[in-house]
């Protein structure tokens, strides 16, 4: 039965079935869902519209007091040549290294490795891998080791020929010339940060003229070719100014600091871990990281006063 209103419009005077429920709600749904959809249009636009201005990750400069959120390697690099326009007196070189970024890749090895020219059983940098906490909360820490350059070193005060000694800018050095090969600094080093020289090679069968591996500075096979430690040319033959039969140990890449070019780990580290200056700039980097109240030295309480700091 339907009743005609005064228009001529016919109404039902049925109950409403389920299919009449649906197609009236339908609409309703309908325009809901497109206005959800809308702002979630809105939304996605703009998490993906271009910024207006491009920064560093917070992890890059969390670490870093009074920064100015340029990269670390830039500032590095001009606090350097201000550091080098000073007498060497006057200077302290330092490096920090965050271990809360170090991933264990061992490209700092392996650039000093190439840098230094180093043998086999000659190693400068070694990245310790440690595995701590209890199952199941496992995790790895790396943690680089180079030459500490203690203000207090031990290893100086072993050697009788004096071959080891501390320069005026902090850093530790070893003269090859004066070098007998005693090896007492490398047992009195609480860090086992030297090692020895015993004229070792990779390709110990291979000759000289085969060119299978090629140094880019003498055109000669990459072992045999000469490394430019403290300034000065070391050739791989047996002779005094050689580093065969010498301890050796990581020098700062003097060479490379009196070019106004950082040493090859920090400039090689692909998680920014190393940070590298002169201690006595008060603005410098490595000083406002050195502030850090989560900065520590290793085996501190020795009283070695090591200038490589760690960020935990």
């Amino acid at each position: 039965m339907t009743d005609k209103g005064k228009k001529g419009t016919t109404r039902s005077t049925h109950p409403p079935t389920r299919r009449d429920f649906i197609k009236s709600s339908g609409g309703v749904l309908g325009l809901a869902a497109i206005t959800k959809l809308d702002e979630r249009t809105q939304n996605f636009s703009a998490a993906v519209a271009p910024p207006s201005t491009v920064s560093f990750p917070p992890e890059e400069t969390a670490f870093i007091p009074n920064s100015t959120k340029e990269d670390p390697l830039i500032r590095m690099q001009a606090e350097l040549r201000r550091a080098m326009q000073k007498p060497a007196a006057e200077r302290h070189w330092a490096m920090v290294i965050n271990l809360r970024k170090c991933v264990g890749c061992h490209a700092c090895t392996e650039a000093c490795v190439s840098e230094n020219k180093l043998p086999p059983g000659v190693i400068y940098r070694f990245v310790m891998d440690e595995e701590i906490g209890q199952y199941p909360n496992v995790s790895r820490r790396f943690t680089p080791r180079p030459c500490m350059h203690c203000d207090n070193p031990p290893c100086t005060q072993v050697c009788p020929v004096g071959a080891t000694f501390k320069q005026a800018d902090g850093t530790v050095v070893i003269d090859y010339q004066r070098c007998i090969g005693c090896r007492f600094c490398i047992v009195a080093c609480p860090y086992t940060a030297r090692t020895m020289d015993y004229g070792d090679n990779y390709l110990e069968d291979e000759p000289e003229d085969s060119g299978l591996v090629l140094g880019y500075e003498q055109g000669g096979v990459w072992q045999s070719a000469s490394n430019f430690e403290y300034g000065n040319e070391h050739s791989r033959t047996p002779k005094r100014d050689s580093p065969i039969g010498n301890a050796r140990k990581c020098h700062f890449c003097l060479h490379r600091l009196e070019k106004g070019m950082l040493p090859a780990c920090v400039t090689t580290c692909i998680g920014r871990v190393n940070y590298f200056g002169d201690s006595n700039d008060p603005d410098s980097l490595v000083s406002e990281l050195i502030a850090n109240p989560g900065i520590i030295q290793l085996k501190s309480e020795l009283g070695t006063d090591p200038s490589v700091y760690y960020l935990f």
